[in-house]
């Protein structure tokens, strides 16, 4: 049996219920269910990730566009600078300002200066090109933008070979490491684009392989243990992973995954990070480690239906038939 801190907070049972409810409002969106999608004010009042991280709204056209789209080359080269360069700005406003501008971006006809210009631009007018999902510091690449030392650092990684060395890599955890020393990245953003670069076809490493706690998870695991007695936080990860279908079966919870997918390790991860936010409203007694109590998006519920889900064809998931069929890069346009 997997073992875990046993100093559980009443947050480590609103963990698998706000995962369970989070993917049901999932599914009856994507039903065309009319909204509220949920009765929990807090889900319906608050802006929250879905409990699958490759069903959120960026990472699917990031999947669904950038890298499966139609016409789009699946050179490891090609793939790896879609990927990055859309990751780095996280926005798929900024993507699309990219490609109405200058055509479908590609690695062979980059043109950085360009690039540049179309942001600097954008900013000028007043624009964010960045997510506010999470803080994307800047390496130091010795530019007076932001925006222009995340060029230089991606096409340093492009013409040192790292595409390349990525797509020899024999593990997650080997990937991880290739990516990770480049500046301004650190252990957070290394892992998120490992597993970006992994729904590609570049690579195929499953998911459980390997996991990295960010910040907002370290929160989420203070708050569901009182005391973690000495165990990793990866570890954590991991057996909240082996022992999902108890603890679902445990609270008469029904949840059968995303088309028959179980948590993967970064969903859990995801998951505490959650959690650590849903909580300062459900549990405002615990304070966890970040001392932080309020939570800042609010939500508004859109009145489009969701677009039909992508995943990568490696999942091997069906997706029923009675979903929407209209393409992402449509509907998407519409939020």
């Amino acid at each position: 049996m997997p073992l875990l801190p046993q100093a559980q907070t009443r947050v480590f049972d609103s963990y698998w219920k706000f995962a369970a409810e989070r993917l049901a409002m999932y599914e009856r969106r994507l039903g065309g269910e009319a909204s509220p999608w949920t009765d929990d004010p807090i889900l319906r009042n608050f802006r929250f990730t879905n409990t699958y991280r490759a069903a959120d709204r960026v990472s699917q056209y990031l999947i669904a566009e950038v890298q499966y789209g139609e016409g789009r080359s699946q050179n490891s080269a090609e793939l790896f600078f879609r990927t990055l360069l859309f990751k780095l700005f996280n926005k798929i406003e900024t993507w699309q300002r990219l490609e109405n501008e200058l055509g479908p971006l590609s690695w062979q006809s980059a043109d950085f200066d360009s690039i540049s210009g179309i942001l600097s631009d954008a900013i000028a007018r007043g624009e964010r090109i960045y997510s506010a999902a999470y803080i994307m510091p800047a390496p130091r690449y010795g530019h007076e933008r932001k925006h222009n030392n995340h060029l230089a650092l991606l096409k340093e990684m492009m013409l040192c070979g790292l595409p390349s060395n990525v797509e020899r890599a024999s593990s997650l955890s080997e990937v991880y490491g290739l990516i990770k020393p480049y500046p301004g990245l650190g252990p957070f953003l290394a892992f998120q684009y490992t597993i970006d670069l992994n729904y590609s076809t570049m690579l195929d490493f499953s998911e459980s392989d390997f996991v990295v706690a960010g910040p907002g998870a370290l929160d989420g695991i203070s708050k569901c243990f009182s005391d973690t007695e000495g165990f990793h936080p990866e570890d954590i990860i991991y057996c909240m992973t082996d022992i999902q279908e108890r603890e679902f079966h445990r609270l008469g919870l029904d949840f059968k995954g995303l088309f028959g997918r179980p948590l993967m390790p970064i969903d859990c991860q995801n998951l505490f990070c959650e959690i650590s936010k849903y909580a300062r409203v459900a549990h405002p007694e615990v304070a966890g480690i970040s001392n932080r109590t309020r939570i800042k998006q609010g939500y508004e519920a859109p009145r489009t239906q969701l677009p039909r889900p992508t995943f990568p064809p490696r999942w091997n998931l069906t997706v029923p038939n009675y979903l929407a069929a209209q393409p992402i890069s449509q509907q998407l346009q519409l939020f």
